[in-house]
């Protein structure tokens, strides 16, 4: 009975972080604060940790229940190429 409290009282709501990998220009923004979901690549782009990534459009996509700090990404972005969805 216990478990079923904490499960009613949680709603998961699922959300992806969309990285344009394309139109990134490797200013490090995202990874300085979102370390828990960017890195830098050894090319000086940014990568979306555990990503999925489409060859044709070189976009990456996480699934994810609270986006955290990559709502912050998406606001410093110079070149926008970060969104939540």
């Amino acid at each position: 009975m216990g478990n079923l409290a904490k499960s009613e009282g949680r709603k998961e709501t699922f959300m992806k972080i969309i990285h344009e990998k394309a139109k990134c220009i490797g200013c490090g923004s995202c990874v300085s604060l979102c370390l828990k979901y960017f890195e830098m690549t050894e090319v000086g782009k940014a990568h979306l940790k555990g990503s999925e990534e489409d060859s044709k459009t070189k976009v990456e996509t996480l699934g994810v229940s609270d986006p955290d700090c990559a709502r912050e990404a998406v606001e410093v972005c110079p070149v926008q190429c970060i969104h939540i969805e």
